[in-house]
């Protein structure tokens, strides 16, 4: 089988440099960006196939030259993960209008911006995959995730419009959702905490402070694992739309869907009294 091509934004560590690493085993070619010290990671991972930008994923220009130059240096793309963002606990109350845009600004802007870098090349070559690294709270929130599980939301919407809008054209988008896993997300180099602390939300937003304190580098997810999975994703012919990750993962989206069905079985008659009289029963 030919290599392929990956595009990998924020590969300095946890999912996009383990990720990166994998497809690097196995000889596929890899473009991985990072914000600053390109040379570290070059020397971490240490291949021919390997070629680092620097790309800050807010700057639309700066996205659109590294997908050039990753044309330009491997001629071709074949895989986008868009991987580059980072958490922000807190109650919704507690986070700032600066803090929200910002985590926004990221997570989702910063998402568009690279993934409309490359779908034009991907409707040329009638092929690619969009892979986005979004989270289990991309499809169940609570008390604590509010602001960084609505960046993920935003996600979720935007990849399933993709993938329906890119399929008929050769291309695949899929929303990545991992559960809780033993990378350095949670010691404050990719989660940021609300600066405002409420104490009425002690027992909501603040219980899930200490939970996620706890959890810091005792997550039961793998996040070697984690790649070996993305690998099969990108070899998939008929990639799924949406990719739970990790047991934990499971049980919450399984959660979310029983409760989802217990509340439409209980208000189904007002949800379908709003109907107009003329319309058929």
């Amino acid at each position: 089988m030919k290599s392929k091509v990956w595009f990998i934004t924020g590969a300095s560590r946890g999912f996009g440099f383990e990720i990166a690493k994998a497809a690097l085993a196995i000889g596929d070619k890899v473009v991985a960006t990072v914000r600053s010290q390109p040379e570290k990671l070059a020397n971490e991972l240490n291949s021919e196939n390997l070629y680092v930008i620097v790309l800050d994923v807010t700057k639309e220009e700066q996205a659109k030259q590294a997908a050039n130059q990753a044309v330009t240096h491997f001629g071709k793309v074949d895989i986008l993960v868009n991987n580059a963002g980072f958490g922000l606990l807190g109650a919704v109350e507690e986070a700032t209008d600066s803090e929200a845009r910002t985590s926004f600004e990221t997570n989702v802007f910063g998402l568009l911006n690279v993934t409309r870098a490359f779908l034009p090349l991907f409707r040329e070559q009638r092929s690619g995959h969009v892979i986005n690294m979004s989270s289990v709270v991309g499809l169940t929130s609570t008390g604590g995730w509010g602001l960084y599980s609505g960046t993920k939301f935003a996600v979720e919407g935007i990849n399933e419009a993709l993938a329906h809008e890119l399929k008929p054209l050769g291309v695949f988008s899929t929303a990545v959702e991992p559960g809780f896993f033993r990378t350095n997300f949670l010691d404050g180099s990719s989660l940021q905490s609300a600066r405002t602390v409420i104490e009425d939300y002690a027992d909501t937003a603040g219980q899930m402070r200490g939970v996620a304190s706890f959890l810091n580098y005792r997550q039961p997810g793998d996040p070697a694992k984690l790649a070996q999975a993305i690998l099969k994703l990108a070899a998939s012919p008929n990639p799924p739309v949406h990719l739970p990750l990790g047991r934990d993962s499971l049980n919450y989206v399984n959660q979310k869907l029983d409760n989802l069905q217990k509340e439409i079985t209980e208000w189904n008659d007002v949800i379908l009294s709003t109907d107009h009289d003329d319309v058929q029963k």
